[in-house]
């Protein structure tokens, strides 16, 4: 199952302003897991990006007046999401965005539906949590999914950010509960998901000493016993 998380930025939230996608983030997830592969491209609008909008993801007029133009990347973009299942949080508002694109392009590629399928987030989120807050900073409170690093909002980090909160509220008990720890009802048995810096260290590698082998020994004795000689973990 291959899917591709997705998120936008725009010049304003109004399609009958013309407003358009200034930002696209994607990253592709293999059976629910993530590859490493992802999409992403800076894009100039040809039109001015309006100052709500500005302080929201913080992407300027100068940064974007050399940055190519939708029908430049439209044909790389159509083929990474070829095929996937669109993840998307308020799929209707980035999926008419896209659509926006597309239909200016003579009518050469249709709609992003006939390339993909769609499900969306928020409207899964309102399912299982009806009444609550249901924003992409709220769902990572609720399920422990780290955003320390969202100051502001950024196509491809928050398409990072919505993965993670997906595969948490998709999957059920993602850790296994040691020590008899319960979980809280409604988290669905989830205890989080902490990002950690690509640059981190090689986490260390620690061999049982003389103490713990024996008393590692002894204890399979003891199943040993216990199993009639069928302890499958015994030395040879």
């Amino acid at each position: 199952m291959r899917q591709i998380v997705l998120d936008t930025e725009t010049t304003g939230i109004e399609l009958s302003l013309d407003h358009r996608i200034i930002e696209i983030g994607a990253v592709e997830l293999i059976n629910r897991r993530p590859t490493g592969r992802h999409f992403h491209r800076y894009i100039n609008p040809q039109r001015e990006v309006e100052e709500g909008a500005f302080q929201v993801h913080g992407i300027s007029n100068e940064f974007l007046a050399d940055k190519p133009l939708f029908a430049h990347v439209v044909d790389e973009f159509i083929e990474f999401v070829r095929g996937a299942q669109l993840v998307i949080h308020n799929a209707p508002f980035d999926v008419g965005f896209i659509n926006h694109e597309l239909g200016k392009l003579n009518g050469a590629y249709g709609r992003i539906q006939d390339y993909c399928s769609v499900i969306d987030t928020l409207a899964m989120a309102r399912q299982l949590h009806p009444g609550q807050k249901n924003n992409l900073d709220a769902l990572c409170k609720r399920y422990m999914v780290d955003n320390s690093q969202r100051d502001l909002h950024g196509a491809l980090l928050d398409a990072e950010i919505l993965a993670d909160v997906y595969l948490v509220m998709t999957g059920g008990q993602v850790d296994l509960a040691l020590k008899g720890k319960s979980e809280e009802k409604g988290s669905s048995g989830v205890r989080g998901i902490r990002r950690l810096p690509a640059d981190r260290a090689p986490l260390a590698v620690i061999a049982a000493d003389t103490t713990e082998m024996e008393a590692h020994r002894a204890l399979l004795a003891r199943i040993a016993v216990k199993s009639g000689d069928n302890c499958l973990w015994r030395e040879e």
